[in-house]
């Protein structure tokens, strides 16, 4: 009795002395080589990219699931990284690790492994002996974890390109879309964003409907308008209403064709593909992507590579576009976002101020009408700015909107409110001899003269009056130089007719 206490005693000691060194890892690594050496594995590669260069969802799926098994904590090496929320840590799996899965009584190895060219590679061991029971089952549970935890994260990510030299054949690079625009908060006439919800929405239905009639089941829009009238606002509102990816081609580090081709091939299904400012590299050849490429990636055969896509393109102007970049086919919608209105500030108002009504919004609304320009995103910054005091945002959208009418003519004690853009033609012909003839001419002061030689200009009988116009917007530089040169000549008029009653005076 005193025998066996004496030997198992020491025998404890000596296990509780082990299980806090590495060297009960090491005889459990041990054992598990001596149990390879008895049983006849096979192996199956799963690579990040297929012979295509295009990426291979079954490798996602997979990282997905074994990410979020509670066994990668086991391994050698685990990276630690932040999630969607501040609070959240996320265990990603490191290259050249191994770990095991229990599947129905099978024991399932994974090794993520990384070759000298970056490319990535999960290698899936698995007994030959269980292979046949357990394989295709496993791989259907794989399929259906990775759609519970998308659900549950209902993560919406924004790629960018890079170059491929920078990582590899990788040509796109990831981080959360976090973008909190919605069909509600954008600012733009209602009838439009029903329109786009409602083809959205019958687009993500029509999948029977394009196969049937044979075309590749996508979506072309085209956002145009003068920079800060909210298209990126809106095309986040897009991604966010369809919980689809968005990647968002740089075409100035786009090396060449085949480049941008690549990017394409490795882009994914349900997903949103943006194009920014095509106008500029269409027009100024800013890009080695050549023209017929870029018509290609938009409707070539290279886009059928994947399906429930939208593609996504803004434009400043599309004046001076080639027409078969316009054509309908190529492009299904065209959206245009024009400067702010007096409709679309109010709407501002009352999502930046919560105001539905007030008292300077009269004065407001006759600036607009008097022909201010200003965008949307300068009327948001004031209020953002200033969101504390209303009547102070108010009056400084006010007071910007009277700076940004510098170029349209003062008004006179005649209410001239709008000059039409075709006041050169009004005004061109009919001036007298002499002042044809005359070679100095002196700006326009700001006077009470001035204003009276306005008033002779508008009651004199060869000169047209001038005709109110909501499109005052247009009024183009020429037309305002020619305006000040003939109130120049006006004002010389009076000026000789002063000296030669003072001359008169004197006499």
């Amino acid at each position: 009795m005193y025998l066996y206490l004496l030997v198992i005693i020491p025998l404890c000691f000596l296990v509780k002395f082990l299980s806090k060194t590495s060297l009960l890892h090491i005889i459990k690594k041990w054992l598990r080589l001596l149990e390879d050496k008895c049983y006849v594995y096979q192996f199956y590669k799963v690579p990040q990219f297929n012979h295509n260069m295009q990426e291979n969802q079954l490798y996602r799926k997979i990282s997905t699931y074994l990410n979020s098994l509670p066994c990668v904590e086991d391994s050698d090496f685990t990276n630690l990284l932040s999630g969607n929320k501040p609070s959240d840590i996320n265990l990603v799996l490191d290259t050249n690790q191994k770990i095991a899965d229990d599947f129905l009584g099978a024991r399932i190895f994974w090794i993520n492994e990384k070759d000298e060219n970056g490319l990535k590679s999960f290698v899936l061991k698995i007994r030959r002996t269980d292979k046949r029971r357990s394989l295709r089952p496993y791989l259907q549970h794989i399929h259906s974890k990775f759609d519970e935890v998308e659900q549950r994260r209902k993560e919406v990510r924004l790629f960018v390109n890079i170059n491929g030299e920078f990582n590899g054949n990788r040509q796109w690079i990831s981080v959360p879309f976090t973008h909190p625009a919605t069909f509600d908060t954008v600012v733009m006439e209602q009838d439009v964003k029903n329109k786009v919800k409602a083809d959205l929405e019958t687009f993500l239905k029509s999948k029977q409907h394009y196969n049937r009639i044979g075309r590749i089941w996508k979506r072309n829009y085209l956002l145009y308008g003068p920079s800060g009238t909210g298209k990126s606002t809106f095309i986040s509102a897009i991604a966010n209403f369809l919980s689809y990816d968005v990647y968002n081609i740089d075409l100035s580090k786009v090396t060449d064709s085949s480049d941008l081709k690549l990017l394409l091939l490795q882009s994914t299904s349900k997903s949103l593909i943006v194009m920014e400012d095509l106008d500029m590299y269409l027009c100024n050849n800013s890009t080695a992507v050549s023209f017929s490429a870029i018509l290609n990636f938009m409707d070539g055969i290279f886009s059928c590579c994947g399906e429930e896509r939208v593609m996504i393109c803004t434009m400043n102007s599309k004046d001076q576009i080639d027409p078969t970049v316009l054509r309908a086919g190529r492009i299904d919608h065209h959206i245009h976002f024009p400067l702010c209105d007096f409709n679309a500030f109010k709407s501002l108002a009352s999502s930046h101020l919560g105001l539905k009504d007030h008292k300077l919004f009269p004065q407001v609304e006759e600036n607009f009408q008097s022909g201010s320009v200003l965008s949307p995103a300068e009327i948001s910054e004031i209020m953002i700015s200033n969101r504390s005091s209303p009547s102070r945002a108010l009056k400084l959208v006010i007071s910007t909107q009277q700076s940004n009418r510098k170029l349209v003519p003062s008004r006179t004690s005649d209410k001239i409110e709008i000059i039409h853009s075709n006041t050169e033609a009004d005004l061109a012909p009919k001036y007298p001899l002499w002042l044809s003839k005359s070679r100095s001419v002196r700006p326009v002061e700001e006077s009470g003269e001035s204003d009276k030689c306005t008033q002779g200009l508008m009651k004199s009988k060869s000169v047209r009056p001038m005709v109110e116009s909501v499109e005052s917007a247009r009024f183009g530089k020429e037309s305002v130089n020619e305006l000040r040169k003939f109130y120049g000549l006006i004002r010389i008029k009076s000026s000789r007719k002063k000296s030669l009653d003072f001359d008169a005076s004197e006499k």
